[in-house]
């Protein structure tokens, strides 16, 4: 079965990163595949490449990057959601005239077209928010 996520909780602020991330790497294991995650509204704060949570904490940043790579999930995060928190990739930065990026590869930027498109392809698209 091919699911997507919708995530739109905060990394640190609620049970949502912590609950979506198990429930990814949980598909995995069972052999599903997880096409892609969108992070939206104060979700996106989980692409900062500017986290650096204490050591005793797990660092979602990390992990979601980890997931990505192992299982070729896509990591997709709304642009608008993204700059209005201040979240902004290279080419970005560069539009509105800003000194850095903030947002961690392999995220990527993406609209909510690409949201809805992972409504259609895949059989579940589950999510998780505050």
């Amino acid at each position: 079965m091919r699911y997507a996520i919708l995530l739109m909780g905060a990394p640190y602020s609620h049970q949502a990163s912590h609950s979506a991330l198990r429930f990814a790497r949980a598909l995995v294991a069972r052999g599903h595949r997880l096409e892609a995650v969108f992070f939206y509204h104060d979700g996106v704060h989980n692409a900062s490449r500017l986290a650096a949570p204490p050591q005793d904490e797990p660092h979602l940043v990390d992990a979601w990057t980890a997931l990505s790579r192992e299982h070729e999930v896509s990591l997709q995060v709304c642009i608008a959601a993204a700059l209005r928190r201040g979240l902004l990739d290279e080419r970005e930065a560069a539009r509105h005239g800003k000194e850095g990026s903030s947002v961690a590869a392999p995220f990527e930027l993406t609209g909510l077209g690409q949201l809805i498109d992972l409504g259609t392809r895949c059989d579940r698209l589950v999510t998780f928010g505050p």
